[in-house]
Order: structure tokens, then sequence, then C-alpha cells
């Protein structure tokens, strides 16, 4: 008899923008003449940059004739890509990432989603609430937690992330194995100071800890004073993985190019409590089940980090903090608390009710798609996430819709 993963039964229903979808579908179809704008899941909405663009097209042509046509290519990533992202995203910093470290992806999702794979099924799971579904759901999937119980999965460590600690949560107050973190959040918008970071950096140090960091929006971070990378803070090396995505970077949704970094030096425990390298685990596990990004993207990738491109990021990211700076105007306007869209595309609004509740009203009323914040733990109850990527203009129109309604 053939049996199923037990731990899938765990889950809830269906994933949190399954579910939005669903509804959004359901207005859709009774209100064909709404105009639906989504500010709801974080999918980009501008153009590939033209650098981006030119080296796509010129990578399609390479596969187009003989002499230059690649077939599979290295499943940790081509060397021009990995050189660049150590260059341009860490060492032109001064952190220390060397392009060996370096894994290219299709995904951050799928690397945050993955990397668990490397460590016990009883190792202690610490993650933030409100979290980044993919963190919680995979853990479950993987058998780390007990039953969902009253808004939570019993096992884990909830790190609770609030307005009373501007959505940075404290360290832990019992001991964990691995923890996640992600800054600029998703969903909070909140950031991270150099010494908050350092705080977890040191505790996973002597706890013998593990931190999984994702910074996929460190595009948007404006303010110098916010670290862009974990490895800014001394000893991060042996006590992090670093995720980053092209997605909300350069617009490659669509594409699929990420990478994650895991330095030579990074270690767990066996068994025995004996030290291993996390780094020749992950690419066993990367070689074995991913093949690669392909080379046209990859070439596309690359051009980030030309002048041109680095222009082009800036310009598409700015464009996407205008409309979060739209956003945050007029919805503090309208009388609500709200965290983000500083350093960060998300704005985290306080509603004063229900989370799916809002987000019911603000689809009827308004024909406006955003997120309700309970879809990512129970902190988020009382919350909304509004994205900035839309057109500025379908921003404009749609909090001219959220105006109307609530007022």
């Amino acid at each position: 008899m053939i049996r199923i993963n037990d731990n899938y039964l765990k889950l809830q229903a269906s994933y949190l923008f399954s579910d939005i979808a669903k509804r959004v579908a359901g207005f859709e179809e009774a209100n064909p003449d709404a105009g639906v704008i989504k500010l709801g899941i974080g999918d980009v909405t501008r153009a590939l940059p033209e650098s981006c663009i030119t080296a796509l097209h010129k990578g399609v042509e390479e596969m187009a004739a003989d002499s230059t046509f690649r077939g599979y290519g290295p499943e940790q990533g081509y060397d021009f890509l990995r050189e660049a992202v150590a260059v341009n995203d860490y060492q032109s910093a001064g952190a220390e990432v060397q392009a060996d470290e370096v894994f290219i992806s299709d995904g951050s999702k799928c690397d945050c989603g993955n990397m668990q794979e490397l460590f016990a099924v009883n190792a202690k799971i610490a993650v933030p609430d409100p979290v980044y579904p993919v963190y919680v759901d995979t853990n479950v999937m993987a058998g780390r937690t007990a039953a969902w119980s009253e808004g939570r999965y019993g096992g884990l460590v909830y790190l609770e992330s609030t307005a009373d600690n501007h959505y940075v949560p404290a360290l832990p107050s019992e001991p964990v194995d691995l923890i996640y973190l992600c800054f600029p959040n998703n969903p909070t918008g909140a950031t991270v100071t150099k010494d908050e970071l350092k705080q977890w950096v040191d505790y996973a140090r002597e706890n013998d800890a593990l931190i999984l960091y994702d910074a996929a929006y460190v595009a948007y971070i404006r303010d110098e004073s916010i670290p862009k990378s974990i490895y800014e803070i001394d000893g991060a090396r042996e006590v992090a993985i670093e995720f980053r995505s092209y997605s909300k970077t350069a617009g490659f949704t669509g594409t699929r190019c990420a990478y994650t970094v895991v330095p030579k030096e990074c270690r767990a425990f066996d068994a025995e409590g004996n030290r291993q390298d996390v780094h020749p685990l992950w690419n066993r596990r990367h070689t074995t089940k991913f093949n690669g990004v392909s080379y046209p993207v990859q070439r596309a990738a690359e051009a980030v980090y030309t002048e041109q491109g680095k222009a082009e990021v800036k310009e598409l990211t700015d464009y996407y903090l205008n409309n979060a700076a739209l956003i945050r105007e007029r919805i503090s306007a309208l009388g609500y608390d709200l965290a983000g869209g500083k350093n960060s595309p998300y704005i985290w609004v306080r509603t004063g009710t229900d989370s799916w509740e809002f987000f019911d009203l603000l689809l009827n009323k308004a024909s406006v798609v955003t997120t309700p914040g309970s879809g990512f733990g129970a902190c988020g109850q009382g919350y909304i996430r509004i994205s900035a990527f839309n057109s500025y203009e379908n921003v404009e129109e749609a909090l001219d819709r959220i105006s109307a309604a609530l007022g």
C-alpha cells in the first residue's frame, strides 16, 4: 500500500496566495467590469531593463549557432555570473564572498524552501511572526512541526514582530537550531540595524545555531546605515546563509533567476556533535536536484552588473519606492498606522478589524486587491499588506478608490 507523507495533511488547505487568487477570480467573474487593481502578491509590473533584454537576446542568438550553442551548464551557475555576484554584491561593499560560494538558482522561494532539507528532522526552528509562508510550510512538510492549532503549528518557535518592537523580533527565549530572518522584511517592510543584526549573529555563534537570511528586497535599501548583507557582520560567514533574487531587483519574476550564498566556513553538526561544513552538502543537493538556470537568462542577470544595468535597476526600484511613498502618504492621511514603504516595496497597515474582512471590503467596495495580514501568521491579524508593485497611475487610482470606500 503506497502511503502519502502524512505531514502534508497538517498543512492548511491551500497556500495564502492561492486563496487570494480564488477570491479575486470569483469577484472578477461576478463583476467583469470592475477593473480590479492588484496590490497584493509581490509581482512586478514593469518590463525588464533594456540591458537585460539586450543580453537575453544575445544569449538566445548564441543558442542558434552550433559554434556558440550551450547545452547543460554547471548546476551551480556559470562562472561569469557567480563572479559578477561576488564582486558587485559583496566584495565592493566590503563583505567577503567568493564566486564559488554563490549558487545560481531559479528563485529565492525555491532555495528558502529547499535549504531545510540539509538539516535534521528534529531541528528546532524559529520563524518570525508574521512570516513569509514558505519558511513555515516547508518545515511542516518535512515533519518538524505538530498539528495546526489556534493559528500556529506546534513545535515551531514563533518570534513575534509587532509595533511594540518595530517589527524586529527579539532573540529566542529558548534554544533553537535554525533561524529564519528576512530584511527588508516581507510582509512588514521593516528593516534591521547593524547592531540588531549583530545580536542575531552573536546568538547563532554562542548557541551553535544557523541563520537563513532572506535578503530578496535588498535593492530597495536607500538608507546607507542599513546593512545590505548579513556578511557585513563579523562572524556571520560561519553561521549564516544568504538568499537574494533578481525578481524584485530587476523584474525577473517571469524570467526566474536568483542565488544563494553558502560560505565555506558555514557549519552545522552531525548526530555526534562533530562539525560539518554546509557548503559541500548544499553543493551535493543542488547538483543532484537542480539542472541549472538557462544560459540566456544568466547572461541577462549578468547585465544587471554593467554600469547601464545598475542605473536601470536603480531607476526601476526608485519607481516602485515612489509608489510606496504615495501609498504611505495616502493611507496615513486616512488615519491608519503603518510600517514599511521606506527601503521596502511593502506597506504594512493596521486595519483595526479582521484581516480577511478588510481584504473583502477593499475588494468588494474598491476593486483593489491587497494581502490579509493573518495569512502571514497570528501577529498579522488586524493588518493588511499593500504592495507597491504596479504602475504609478494604477496606484493612484487604487488609492482614490480606497479613500472613497473607507470614507
